[in-house]
């Protein structure tokens, strides 16, 4: 072949086949332009409250995933199904390594919403006041972007629909169906209502607690209230309890090492002139180092059963059960950190990328994280129309769609170029001194 027809060759070569030498900043850049695009900002905002306007509870959610593998197969995206009950796992590049996941939780709270809107819950009692629905769809905006420009993946991004994360532990379910095995690093996101839109928030290391939960029944000898000598008054030692066990916090606990205990249900009588046979009272705790979190364990139970003695009742505690395990810690890689802070900055400016103190709040994110170097990040969607929005689990929640672009851009962002950067054989750092 003469000069020429080389040189000619190249030039057609270079013309048909897509760019992959742009640079990670101006791709990512194009992402959040892509999402803003009306008729995918559209797309993304019908989905949404499609979702919300049919909310699932945990293990429940066959419609959000019905919806889910419909807008894959509307986009050529391969997936399984189910995993874990009612998730969806997605694939979309070379089907080779490395595997990269981005994960969005699917389920709904049991709640009414309160809020007043052309789209609001039609299923009584059920409400997606955490933005889930948000979640969802930003991980299929993610997936449209990824679809337009997979020529540029240098391997296999995983979509991870999980079911249950609101104390049902479906991440947890997830990693045990094997689904996950060949992903090197996971990246998830959750909405802030008291963040402005365009800005994220994280860390490295430890950025919500590990979490669990108790339920114990004291049982005394019920009777009349106006004779209490003649009854064994199960609510006078679970009173005492209760303040008891939140001297574990103030006066056992490091003040240096965040500790939670909180009681939450507190079940005891019917009526105003009888003393019940038994209480039943039930909280949740959380720390953030494994330590703590099993001392917190052991004394929770301690000081409930010899409180009850002290005031002549019985006590049984349970723990956290299969249904509604413990949750680790969410402990965010240092090496993904880097990744993350690069990433955020290109697609959204550095001014936007915010540093966050470590949050007591739990997420079954944490389960990914026991088996593979994770990174959690909050997104902000505060506006300047909602000046004191409602917050999560609120029943006047409310999802300002006009987080779903940075959303969607974020993740397919990290996913391209975690993909990019990812050398075989050298993984990220795993430090998992933490629960």
């Amino acid at each position: 072949m003469n000069i020429s027809k080389w040189i000619f060759t190249i030039l057609i070569v270079s013309l048909l086949k897509p760019q992959i030498s742009i640079g990670v900043s101006d791709l990512s850049k194009e992402f959040l332009d892509f999402a803003k695009k009306d008729e995918v900002f559209d797309w993304m905002v019908g989905i949404r409250r499609k979702i919300h306007e049919n909310p699932e509870l945990g293990y429940e959610e066959f419609e959000t995933s019905k919806v889910i593998r419909e807008e894959l197969d509307k986009l050529g995206i391969s997936y399984k199904h189910p995993i874990a009950g009612t998730g969806v796992v997605g694939f979309i590049g070379s089907g080779e390594p490395p595997f990269v996941g981005l994960r969005a939780d699917m389920d709904a709270l049991s709640m009414q919403e309160m809020v007043e809107w052309n789209h609001k819950s039609k299923v009584p009692g059920k409400m997606h006041a955490c933005g889930h629905d948000g979640h969802v769809t930003m991980l299929l905006g993610a997936a449209k972007i990824l679809k337009k420009h997979s020529h540029l993946l240098k391997g296999t991004v995983v979509l991870v629909f999980q079911p249950a994360e609101e104390g049902g532990g479906g991440a947890k379910q997830v990693v045990d169906s094997g689904s996950l095995e060949n992903v090197k690093a996971i990246f998830g996101l959750h909405v802030s209502p008291g963040h402005p839109v365009g800005q994220v928030f994280s860390r490295s290391g430890a950025i919500l607690a590990g979490s669990g939960s108790f339920e114990a029944i004291i049982t005394g000898k019920g009777g009349h209230a106006a004779i209490p000598q003649h009854s064994i008054d199960p609510i006078l030692a679970a009173s005492n309890v209760v303040v008891s066990l939140q001297h574990l916090v103030s006066r056992e606990a490091d003040p240096l090492d965040s500790q939670v205990v909180t009681v939450a249900k507190f079940h005891g009588g019917g009526a105003f002139n009888v003393i019940p046979d038994s209480v039943t009272i039930g909280g949740t705790f959380r720390a953030f180092s494994k330590g703590s979190f099993t001392q917190l364990r052991e004394r929770i139970e301690e000081v409930i059963i010899a409180q009850a003695t002290v005031h002549r009742c019985n006590a049984t505690v349970e723990f956290s059960t299969k249904a509604k395990p413990f949750f680790p810690a969410t402990i965010n890689d240092k090496g993904l950190h880097g990744h993350f802070q690069k990433v955020a900055g290109d697609v959204l400016g550095v001014e936007n990328v915010k540093e966050m103190p470590p949050f007591m709040g739990a997420e079954d994110f944490s389960f990914y994280q026991e088996v593979m170097p994770g990174y959690f990040y909050f997104i902000g969607m505060k506006n300047e129309k909602n000046g004191n929005p409602a917050s999560l689990h609120s029943p006047f929640f409310e999802l300002n769609e006009d987080v779903l672009p940075y959303g969607a851009a974020m993740q397919s962002a990290l996913a391209v170029t975690y993909l990019e950067n990812q050398h075989p054989g050298t993984p990220a750092s795993r430090d998992r001194d933490e629960l």
